[in-house]
């Protein structure tokens, strides 16, 4: 069964959504993401990625206190990220609550870091991989590289990561449907990897379709905030 991972991005302290990762295209859907950590929590909703689009941009974890509110206030397994790019913000990370951290840009740019992480704290760390015509974007998507994806992601495992949060820059925040043709290949090329679907996602066929496609999780971002998806369609992947 998916796991329903629901998203929340902070800006300035409060809930937004962005397209594409423009930074310009930025929608406020709440002025306080704890009152959305608790919607989703009151709904039946288990996990949450928690994403600091600030650190993203200032390479340091900024909206920390987001993270610690939302985790002594819920029950929400979390994992977080945007900002993390030193032990320092790890440690802050964890103390704050996080249940795992995703490591997205410092897996390109400091891999020596990131593997003594996957070392140190294994299956709590995921791997961020975003991508734009299956290659690596880094810089909260600022910049694409020419590392190809699917040769990325399986170098990462072969060290011991599990989980990989793979978003195709092109379909984020459009409702257009998710990459199913994309995480199809990634599957066929790592069998075993826990792949968690991210963007795109606009109704709820969407989510039964990477459900069919055996995908470990998906992260849903606008369609819940503009009524897309209802709870109540979520319910039978929320046992």
């Amino acid at each position: 069964m998916i796991k329903i991972i629901p998203a929340i991005d902070i800006i300035d302290g409060k809930c937004v959504r962005l397209t594409k990762g423009d930074y310009s295209q930025k929608i406020i859907y709440n002025e306080n993401p704890l009152e959305v950590a608790k919607e989703f929590e009151d709904n039946g909703i288990k996990y949450l990625h928690l994403v600091d689009l600030n650190g993203a941009k200032a390479k340091q974890i900024v909206n920390w206190n987001i993270l610690e509110s939302i985790s002594q206030e819920t029950k929400l397994e979390i994992d977080f990220g945007g900002g993390i790019r030193s032990k320092e913000d790890l440690r802050i990370a964890f103390q704050s609550g996080a249940t795992k951290i995703t490591a997205g840009s410092i897996a390109v740019k400091e891999r020596d870091l990131v593997i003594s992480w996957i070392d140190k704290y294994k299956e709590k760390v995921i791997l961020g991989a975003d991508t734009k015509n299956e290659m690596i974007s880094i810089n909260a998507w600022e910049v694409t590289t020419d590392i190809p994806l699917i040769e990325y992601i399986r170098g990462y495992w072969s060290l011991g990561i599990k989980e990989a949060i793979v978003t195709d820059i092109s379909r984020d925040g459009v409702l257009l449907g998710p990459a199913f043709d994309l995480y199809k290949k990634i599957q066929t090329e790592i069998p075993a990897l826990q792949l968690i679907a991210s963007g795109g996602v606009s109704k709820i066929e969407d989510v039964d379709k990477l459900n069919a496609q055996n995908i470990y999780g998906v992260i849903i971002g606008k369609a819940i905030y503009e009524g897309r998806i209802k709870f109540d369609e979520l319910k039978r992947y929320l046992c």
